[in-house]
């Protein structure tokens, strides 16, 4: 294609949503206000936007992510002001949800990846995962109204309790919260260090759970 082409086919898109994927791995926020993304994600911004970091999340944003073995935060950032935010990570995979109002999900902190002002946050430490990590696992629970932009490596898959997951490879999950299982048969054939042998499980029938095809391991693992 010749240049116009290439500058007519990759130029944002108009109108649509406040939160509106240029393509499966790029957000553009077109921002009226504030909005929470995690820090390092912006690719490009016009208009009249301002940057605040905020890196930990004790009694807020602040703890908003801790690396379980290192208690380092991992920084998230609030823009401020109007105009457009375009937003990447790692060209992981960028899932949009629409929360109502008193509709929640809980998100492993890594794949968050932003959230409209509207939406109510907390870091929650779920301390039954036995075996995964000396603290428990932390996710950011999200509660609506709003928009909500979460990344994956590859295609999610969605699934229905009861389920047990890998919880290096488990994103996400609404409306049930889960416990630990240590799956002695894996143990006896991979190793006592692998992640495998320690899996979250969800039990019931209500609620889902999203994971993704990829084991995503921090320093600790």
């Amino acid at each position: 294609m010749n240049v116009d082409e290439f500058v007519t086919a990759n130029e944002p898109k108009t109108g649509g949503e406040a939160f509106q994927l240029e393509n499966s791995t790029l957000l553009d926020i077109d921002l009226d206000g504030t909005v929470m993304a995690k820090a390092g994600s912006m690719i490009a911004y016009d208009g009249d936007i301002s940057f605040t970091g905020k890196s930990s999340a004790e009694g807020g944003i602040t703890g908003f992510i801790k690396e379980k073995a290192t208690g380092e935060g991992t920084p998230v950032m609030e823009a401020t002001g109007t105009g457009h935010l375009y937003l990447a990570d790692q060209e992981k995979k960028i899932q949009l949800l629409e929360l109502d109002t008193g509709q929640s999900i809980s998100v492993n902190g890594n794949d968050v990846l932003a959230f409209e002002s509207s939406v109510n946050y907390e870091i929650r430490t779920i301390k039954s995962i036995a075996g995964f990590s000396a603290g428990g696992m932390t996710n950011v629970f999200l509660e609506g109204p709003g928009s909500v932009a979460i990344t994956t490596h590859g295609e999610p898959l969605v699934l229905r309790p009861p389920v047990r997951t890998d919880p290096s490879a488990t994103v996400a999950w609404s409306d049930t919260t889960p416990g630990s299982h240590v799956d002695s048969a894996l143990s006896n054939m991979i190793g006592q260090s692998s992640d495998e042998t320690y899996q979250l499980e969800f039990t019931g029938s209500e609620g889902f759970v999203v994971v993704q095809p990829f084991e995503e391991r921090g320093p600790q693992q």
